[in-house]
């Protein structure tokens, strides 16, 4: 059956269809209304589907081949690492003992998952180079909050509280909206065209109300942060922290300890570096690692362990409280614990070496064919333009669209904004020789069908079922609700 006729399940519902059929309850049934204030029942909703178990299975399946994801195929996202999730990660973390423990154990009940949990800080904390490590944060950028307040709550502490975030062209895009949730203001510094930032840069910028400089590093356009000593020296000698976004960590890890570099906090994405389900696949987890000097003000309660048996410490008064319900997401924890586990030290070294070698191969055999604005050895990803293409009338957009029609998921594009029409690619280190090969061609492909026929890169993509989406429109004014009479 073609696609356009499949029907949709509203079309398909009949009254009195059921999909599911739960035992009989073995509680007193209880009006909804006795039970629950008014104000918080849901009236009927018109026209809800109802279906049977086949119709529901179909529609769900149906639902999931026309969406694509990291197990469907290549998903080339800068920046945001899509690499593949090891299927015994996903078993080991389905273990009764895991999937089945419930949120409020006590301490004395889940022995397991605390030392799991106490394991994988000194893990985290040993590849990135920190003192302590919080796995409480429920998303990278939930760490980064963390670590702002941190920052915050040590200089409120010495009676001097400082108001300013310095944070390069090149940092995620994050950053400054979590510095401003954390009450600070963001002071923008300038890479300058070099693509990294400079000593001369930030002492420019650094005075005595900044708190901390907050830069990524390899930063968003691949590159290494190769002054990131000499600028931490700087930093330092004002009084202020030097905070790493260490979402591409991917890059790093193995070779060298961002604690070394003169970094006080940075902030692990576990989907990103140690292969946990990322996105819808999720929930995310951004566990944050500090220096001695900021860990009594970590969120409470911390994993301890005294003599055989752990513990969660719900005392500091310096902390800055409860940052996540219960201790964050265990789930993604089992799952990056059991990867660091089963590939060790050589392995992630080696991880980081295939990611870098991958992203090199791409650029090097696309330079030709898309403009190249930063000419060096990246390190995970790399960053092209739509200049060449441009001259054409076509764009970013338009190249990204075409990519679909040869079944390969679109790069990051328009980001980082400071390269003008931004295609940035990240293959990470799970990605064969021959699926990076069929990618290069097909962007090669494209290319070449810019220069002779540019009108059809416009209509792209030509094999979906929609095309071209007003993504405007789509944000301003979603249709959450259907109704079957309307």
């Amino acid at each position: 059956m073609e696609e356009r006729e499949v029907p949709l399940i509203f079309e398909i519902s009949s009254e009195g269809r059921v999909g599911v059929e739960p035992p009989d309850s073995d509680v007193p049934v209880v009006n909804p209304e006795d039970a629950i204030p008014g104000r918080f029942l849901r009236g009927d909703i018109r026209g809800f589907p109802e279906a049977g178990e086949a119709g529901c299975v179909r529609h769900y399946t149906r639902l999931s081949q026309k969406n694509f994801g990291v197990d469907s195929g290549f998903y080339p996202l800068g920046s945001c690492t899509m690499k593949y999730n090891p299927k015994v990660n996903e078993d080991i973390s389905r273990l009764a003992g895991f999937s089945m423990l419930h949120p409020y154990s006590p301490a004395e009940l889940c022995q397991g998952a605390l030392a799991l949990m106490h394991e994988l800080s000194m893990y985290l904390s040993e590849i990135s180079g920190m003192d302590s490590m919080t796995l409480q944060p429920a998303a990278g950028a939930q760490g980064e909050l963390c670590g702002l307040f941190m920052i915050g709550a040590y200089f409120k502490d010495k009676g001097r509280p400082r108001k300013k975030i310095l944070i390069p062209d090149t940092a995620h895009g994050t950053n400054p909206a979590s510095s401003s949730l954390a009450g600070f203001d963001v002071v923008r510094v300038a890479s300058e065209g070099k693509g990294i930032l400079t000593p001369e840069g930030v002492k420019s910028h650094i005075d005595k109300d900044t708190a901390a400089l907050m830069l990524t590093n390899p930063n968003t356009l691949g590159l290494f942060e190769e002054n990131i000593k000499e600028i931490a020296d700087i930093v330092h000698s004002r009084g202020a922290f030097v905070y790493c976004d260490g979402a591409n960590l991917n890059a790093l890890m193995g070779f060298m300890k961002l604690g070394d570099m003169g970094v006080d906090l940075v902030q692990l994405n576990l989907h990103k570096t140690f292969s946990t389900p990322h996105g819808g696949g999720g929930p995310g987890s951004g566990p944050l690692g500090v220096k001695k000097i900021l860990a009594p003000y970590l969120p409470l309660p911390r994993i301890r362990k005294k003599g055989e048996r752990y513990v969660l410490d719900f005392k500091g008064e310096k902390s800055i409280g409860r940052l996540k319900a219960f201790y964050g997401h265990f789930s993604i924890m089992v799952r990056a614990y059991a990867y660091i586990r089963r590939i060790g030290g050589e392995g992630l070294k080696h991880a980081s070496e295939a990611a870098i070698l991958n992203a090199n191969y791409i650029k090097e055999r696309l330079k030709k064919d898309y403009h190249l604005p930063y000419d060096r050895t990246c390190m995970h990803e790399c960053v092209f333009s739509d200049k060449y293409q441009s001259r054409f009338g076509v764009t970013t957009l338009d190249i990204a669209k075409r990519l679909i029609d040869y079944g390969f998921h679109p790069p990051t594009v328009y980001f980082p904004l400071v390269v003008p029409g931004a295609i940035m690619v990240e293959p990470t280190e799970t990605e064969s020789l021959s699926t990076i090969d069929g990618f290069i061609d097909a962007m090669k492909s494209i290319a070449k069908e810019a220069v002779e026929d540019p009108a059809l890169l416009k209509n792209a993509p030509l094999t979906t079922k929609t095309s071209r989406v007003d993504e405007t429109m789509a944000a301003r004014e979603p249709r959450l609700r259907w109704d079957i009479k309307g």
